[in-house]
Order: C-alpha cells, then structure tokens, then sequence
C-alpha cells in the first residue's frame, strides 16, 4: 500500500492523498489551491494519476481547500463515488456551485475589462459542471462503514464545520487516519473533535501547528470593534467564510444585542451562500452547540441581501452598520466590492476573523500594505485593520497535542503532517517530537509514502 501526497502538503491548501492497494484506488480529499499564484497555477496542471483507474473520493469535508477540486475531475471523466457526510454532501452542493459560478463571473469580468493575459480566459469549471458533479456524491453516518475494493474506511466526527470527519481506514492488514481539519475543544458553535482510535499512521493537519489561539474572549473583542464603529458612525465590513464563521459572528452579534452590549446596528448578511448555510445549520442541530431558539435567533438578526441589486443598494445605507459577506480571506465574492467603495475611508474598519493564508489580501491586509489590488484596479487602504483570532475553527498546537494524548494511539503510531505552512509544520514536528511519544515527519509535495 502507498500514499502520494498531491496537495496540501508544506501549504494549507490543495488537500489531495492518493492511497492505493494492490487492487483499489481512492484519493482522500479533493481541494483546490488557493493563496499564492504560483500555488493556484497547480489547478490547472493534470494530476498524476489514472482517472479512469480512481475507484472513488472520500471527502473530509466541504470547504474548497478540501472540495474544490472535485468538479475538475468530472470534467476530466471521473464518474466513481463520492463518500461523504450527509451535512458535507448538502454544504458541497451549495459551495462548489458557488465557485463556479463565481470562476465564471470573474472570466466574464477579466475578458470584458481586457485583464487576462488570455484573449479569452476561462474558468477552472463553471457552474453547471459543479452542479453536475453532485450526482457523485454517495452520504454516509459517522461510524458507518464503507468498503470499496479492498479498503475498508468510515468516517468519525472532527468538530470544525458540519459535517466535519477524520476517515479511518483500514487496508492491508494496516489502520490510517487521515485528520482532516481538526475543530476545538470550546469552539462557538461545534462540539469537539472525536479521539481517534489506534492507528499504525496518522496524517495530521497543522494549519496552527506553531501558534496558540489568543484567550481573549472573542465576543468581547467583537463587542469593542462593533462599540467604537458605532461611535465613529462608520462601517464595519466582516469578510466571512460562509460555513461556520458567518454563523458564528451571527449567533454573536444576536446574543450581544440581546444583552445590551452593543446597539442594535443594521447587520447585512451580503452571501447567498451564507444564507443557506445558516439554514442547513437548523437541520444538523446534533453536530453544534446551538438550541432551535439560538439558530432562529442568529438568522433573525441579520438582513439577508441574496441578490446583486439588494447588495448593490447597500452603498445607499445609512452609517454604522455591518456587512458579513465572503469570501472569508477576500480572494474573491461580494466583500470585494465593498471593498472598492470602502477601504479608502478612513472611518471604515475591516474585521478578519480567521487564518489567512499567504498571498490572500487577507494576509496583505493584515501585514498593513498601502493598497490592494482590486479587479485590475489598486485601492487604497486607508481604513483600520482587525483580527479576532479567537473564531477559529482549527485546533491549536496545543489542542492537537491534546487531541492526540486523549486518543488511543501507541508508541508504534507513526505521524505525518500535513495541511500546514512550512514554519507550522516545523513548529508542530519539533514540538510533538519533544513533548510526545510518536515518531512524527512532515510530508512533501508529491512525496510517496510506502506501507
């Protein structure tokens, strides 16, 4: 048995494992690359492997760094299943279309605008292709199990977004564990990530494999930015991943208004996107923390802007109020043009709330650069810059550490990290190496790992 490394590997993006047997092929995860150019060029190369030979997809979860790439391989001619949770099966059909759609408007945009390098531009996949490429997808419980071919894998919860699982895998007289994202012990709204069972090998994320989330309470932090907004009558705009951190920031700001600590703002929920997902988190009420009243009450809050002209007509509100729109790093969607009527005024404040990965405006944003780039057009920053750290959906180095001690791993368990950037890797590798038991190696793009 081997495990190629196709993606997510020294960055924490592109999540792709090719894990074959004598007799079966499944590629672990699917996800696009995001972030630095030279990463997102990857998306268009052809991967190694024989489609017609993959016999199926087992998907963690839905967010694109893990989906996103699915539709290219129905484009490519894959037609196997797709295994998945039923909550990742309803998120996937609401993100991947969304990204089509969006490719699509913005090769509009660059071959209208004459932006493109290409005369004509295209995009990675459009929409109707991600919506195809949904009749693939095969749901399963946690703890269900599934055999394709000689492997034998299900999938147990990982806390992080609905839906969320770690995928264990038995093969060849050998168990795996393939992480996934690993949520928190208090996060806001998830419940905590499941122990693992034994395992001879663990594939492991690091996205904060060399930082500790802040201790400072994130609805008092969010509570001071939304106070002084109010009083400098500006605007606060929130660039949001539309699973789990806009609901988040919904279920906060509902519960600060109820309890009189900040004002009732007028808060716009600028996603179609976030706008369902906020609906299928009702329907999966036993994955999170939240009581039907809590999940009525973070959807009540807000005003729901689902078309281009309600988003276009929020230039014409009156000040403050708050706009939750995606994408959650502002590579791309509605913040974006939020950001070109208002990142040049000074009374403005733009409040990330997660890891931004390198190369993202995000990442330059928060690095204090003068100006961004916009759709063809450089606009100034002169508005204040925000994080609150603590709405992350990823476990800590810390909370990984004691991921790992609660679960039923041996001296034997060997760990390989993935889903990381290089400093987070090294940080997580040098400290479960002295703090920890297993023997632990940091993965490399296209590496070939032999069971």
């Amino acid at each position: 048995m081997k495990i190629t490394f196709l993606g997510g590997t020294e960055t924490v993006t592109g999540s792709k494992f090719l894990l074959e047997t004598d007799n079966t092929s499944v590629l672990v995860d699917c996800g696009l690359y995001q972030g630095y150019k030279w990463l997102r060029e990857r998306n268009w190369q052809s991967l190694p492997l024989d489609i017609d030979k993959l016999d199926a997809v087992i998907l963690t979860h839905a967010h694109l760094d893990h989906s996103g790439y699915i539709p290219v391989l129905y484009k490519r001619g894959f037609r196997g299943p797709i295994f998945t949770h039923h909550a990742t099966k309803a998120l996937c059909q609401i993100l991947l279309a969304d990204s089509g759609h969006i490719q699509e408007e913005d090769a509009k945009y660059y071959s209208r605008h004459k932006l493109s390098r290409h005369e004509h531009p295209e995009p990675l996949y459009d929409r109707q292709t991600a919506e195809s490429s949904m009749v693939l997808f095969q749901s399963v419980d946690f703890d269900e199990q599934v055999v394709v071919g000689d492997i034998r894998f299900y999938f147990q919860p990982a806390g992080h977004i609905l839906g969320a699982a770690s995928v264990i895998v038995e093969a060849e007289g050998k168990r795996i564990g393939f992480s996934g994202d690993v949520g928190r012990f208090n996060d806001v709204l998830m419940k905590p990530p499941r122990p693992l069972p034994e395992l001879d090998f663990l594939l492991m994320e690091s996205t904060y494999g060399n930082r500790q989330h802040e201790t400072n309470d994130a609805a008092q932090q969010l509570a001071s930015i939304v106070n002084r907004v109010a009083k400098s009558g500006g605007v606060l705009l929130i660039p949001a991943f539309a699973v789990g951190r806009a609901q988040a920031l919904q279920h906060l700001l509902a519960s600060l208004m109820d309890q009189g600590v900040i004002p009732r703002l007028p808060i716009y929920l600028d996603s179609p996107m976030a706008i369902k997902v906020s609906d299928i988190f009702c329907r999966f009420s036993e994955q999170h923390r939240l009581t039907e009243a809590q999940c009525h009450r973070m959807c009540d809050v807000v005003t729901y802007t689902r078309t281009v002209d309600e988003s276009k007509a929020l230039a014409g509100q009156a000040f403050p109020h708050i706009i939750i729109a995606g994408s959650g790093m502002a590579t791309g969607g509605r913040i974006l043009h939020h950001f070109k009527r208002l990142l040049g005024h000074s009374k403005t404040t733009v409040l990330f709330t997660g890891y931004q990965a390198g190369g993202t405006r995000g990442a330059k944003m928060l690095e204090g650069v003068d100006a961004v780039k916009i759709h063809g057009d450089w606009i100034p920053v002169r508005a204040e810059v925000d994080l609150i750290a603590g709405l992350s959906g990823h476990a800590d180095y810390l909370e990984l550490t004691e991921w790992l001690r609660q679960s039923e791993l041996t001296d034997a368990t060997r760990i390989r990290l993935i889903h990381g950037d290089p400093e987070a890797l090294e940080g997580l590798r040098v400290h479960l190496q002295e703090q920890t038991k297993f023997k632990v190696d940091v993965a490399g793009y296209r590496d070939i790992l032999r069971l």
